[in-house]
């Protein structure tokens, strides 16, 4: 069994920061990569940003320079450092881990459950 645990969502006014936090736990082997998509009402589910097991990350291109995605690998822990927010990013928020497992063949997806961003104007 693997989990995910988000925490930091929350409601923030435009031009304002939020960090999210996702901790991985269970029986993890190893954790390829880990990475936050977010969905908005009526929108498909996008990534925002991605980190691999080596320390390389990716960013959708309207994050970039304002999100910063970090990871600590001794906590199986993800954050996402999002600094001048805008109402577009108003979504939920998941979590997202490729990692193996010691209950699975092969390695899998695993989600959070996801956490609410609000940004007012």
């Amino acid at each position: 069994q693997v989990q995910l645990m988000e925490s930091g969502g929350g409601l923030v006014q435009a031009g304002g920061s939020l960090r999210l936090s996702c901790a991985a736990s269970g029986s993890i082997v190893s954790i390829n990569a880990m990475g936050w998509y977010r969905q908005a009402p009526g929108k498909q589910r996008e990534l925002v940003a991605v980190i691999i097991s080596g320390g390389s990350t990716n960013y959708e291109d309207s994050v970039k320079g304002r999100f910063t995605i970090s990871r600590d690998n001794a906590k199986n822990t993800v954050y996402l450092q999002m600094n001048s927010l805008k109402p577009e990013d108003t979504a939920v928020y998941y979590c997202n881990a490729n990692l193996w497992s010691s209950s699975y063949l092969g390695s899998h997806d695993f989600w959070g459950q996801g956490t609410q961003v609000t940004v007012s104007s």
